[in-house]
């Protein structure tokens, strides 16, 4: 997995198959490398193969990494877990938050992004299968959430997230993107405006497409194992 273009053309032949089987367009799908615990050149080397968008769990070792490649026109996503403590941060550095769950964290980003800059976009995290143990708004709760967001100046709605719960014998993950869709236009339909989806990594994007996913999180199957050994 060391081969960067190898990588990305084999991810890319991956969405265009199953695309093809959606009778969906690629172009409809957005892809977002997972960066976290890669080193900035790894980056770096994936940006040169027209790569833009990357996602990054934890500020400070974004923050690093940013400085680090500032000459590049990179659009960066936070994509972790967002605490209080840190959110002046990613408002300052970031151009997407896609884990906002709750109140708190909007006011908070609405009251840091820069006025220099501009709105940040963000995305509703979903916890779409209520997993204690993971982050994000109850589906009930999230059209209220949105509905607060709009509101708030710096800020811009883009749609919803989610991690999924793991598929095994008991739980088909595409049972939960299929129910993360029909809340998407559900919330579409009663007004929100909205144009992403943000769900399916590594090992299930296949099934993300076929349910809907505008936006990808891939990280081990384009920048190859990380430190931690977790996947995405």
């Amino acid at each position: 997995m060391n081969n960067l273009k190898e990588n990305l053309d084999n991810v890319c032949a991956r969405i265009a198959a199953a695309c093809a089987k959606a009778a969906r367009r690629p172009g409809e799908i957005r892809l977002l490398a997972v960066s976290k615990q890669h080193p900035a050149e790894r980056i770096r080397g994936l940006y040169d193969l027209g790569q833009r968008a990357f996602g990054e769990n934890y500020a400070q070792e974004a923050l690093a990494k940013q400085s680090r490649l500032q000459d590049l026109d990179i659009e960066w996503h936070f994509i972790g877990p967002l605490q209080s403590n840190k959110t002046r941060e990613v408002a300052a550095h970031f151009d997407w938050v896609q884990s906002a769950d709750r109140q708190k964290i909007l006011r908070r980003l609405s009251e840091q992004r820069p006025g220099a800059l501009p709105p940040l976009n963000v995305c509703i995290q979903v916890n779409i299968d209520r997993e204690p143990q993971k982050a994000g708004v109850l589906p009930e709760a999230a059209g209220d959430l949105a509905g607060a967001l709009i509101e708030l100046p710096g800020l811009r709605l883009r749609g919803l997230m989610t991690i999924p719960r793991m598929g095994d014998g008991k739980h088909d993950p595409g049972d939960s993107y299929r129910r993360m869709h029909e809340l998407f236009r559900s919330l579409q339909a009663a007004g929100l405006e909205m144009d992403t989806l943000s769900m399916g990594m590594s090992a299930d994007l296949e099934q993300a497409i076929m349910h809907g996913s505008t936006m990808l999180r891939i990280g081990t199957d384009l920048l190859g194992p990380r430190r931690g050994g977790d996947a995405a």
